[in-house]
Order: C-alpha cells, then sequence, then structure tokens
C-alpha cells in the first residue's frame, strides 16, 4: 500500500509527532506507515485522511499486488 501523508505533511508542515499526538499513535508509528512497514487501521488511516480534509483514497491507494 502506497500513502501521501509524508507529502501530506510537508503541505501543512507538521512533524510526525505532531501527526502522532494528533491521531493517537506513536511516532514510531506514523513512520513505520510512511515508509511501508505498517498498514494502519482502518480507524486510523481514517483519523489521518481527516486531519488532512481528504478522502482516505487520497492518501493511501493500493498497488496492483495488495
Amino acid at each position: 500500500m502506497k500513502n501521501r501523508i509524508r507529502a501530506e505533511r510537508a503541505e501543512l508542515r507538521i512533524t510526525q509527532q505532531a501527526l502522532a499526538e494528533a491521531t493517537g499513535v506513536s511516532r514510531q508509528t506514523i513512520n513505520a506507515i510512511e515508509t511501508g512497514k505498517f498498514v494502519p487501521s482502518t480507524v486510523l488511516a481514517l483519523k489521518i485522511a481527516r486531519l488532512f480534509r481528504k478522502p482516505v483514497e487520497q492518501i493511501f491507494q493500493l498497488e496492483p499486488d495488495d
């Protein structure tokens, strides 16, 4: 699964730590999601999309092999 979290954070100028605090997870979790090492739960994906004020499909995309 690909995601645009890093790009979205850059647009809003927020850190991994700030995103983590806003969504109730650790900074390490945000880092793992950004690098593709961890797939977020549906609830977390929706929280992240809501924070960025975008549909979840604009933040997370399935890859052909997913």
